[in-house]
C-alpha cells in the first residue's frame, strides 16, 4: 500500500520504500533520508538569483545574490522521470538535511499493515 508523503513523494509501506509519486519508481529505504536516492543539482546562487549590481560597482561588493562561497542550492529529482521533489539552500559543505522522518510503524499500524 502507498500513501502519499509529499506532493511527489509516497512511501510503499508494504515494501517500506520511498516512491516518486508521478511514475513509481522505487527510490530507496523509507527509513532513510531519501535524498540519498535522488539525482542533486549543485546550482551556482548567481544562476538562479541573477546579480542586479556588478561587485565592482558596489562599494560594499553587494550584488543582491547569494555569494556561492556562503551559500549553494542543491535541488533534488527522480532519477526516473526528473521530477523535483526539493530544493534547499545550505553552507558549502553542509550535507542535504533529512527533512522528513516518519514513524513507519505506526503508518503500518494505521493502515492495518
Amino acid at each position: 500500500m502507498k500513501v502519499r508523503i509529499t506532493e511527489y513523494l509516497d512511501i510503499d509501506l508494504d515494501k517500506e520504500l520511498w516512491c516518486c509519486h508521478n511514475c513509481g519508481k522505487e527510490l530507496g529505504a523509507a527509513r532513510e533520508n531519501y535524498k540519498h536516492f535522488t539525482l542533486v543539482y549543485d546550482r551556482d546562487p548567481h544562476d538562479i538569483h541573477k546579480p542586479y549590481i556588478e561587485p565592482e560597482s558596489s562599494p560594499f561588493g553587494h550584488t543582491c545574490s547569494p555569494d556561492p562561497e556562503w551559500c549553494r542550492i542543491l535541488e533534488f529529482y527522480c532519477p526516473n522521470c526528473a521530477t523535483m521533489f526539493e530544493v534547499e539552500y545550505l553552507p558549502p559543505g553542509h550535507p542535504p538535511t533529512h527533512d522528513i522522518e516518519l514513524d513507519i510503524d505506526a503508518l503500518k499500524s494505521k493502515h492495518r499493515i
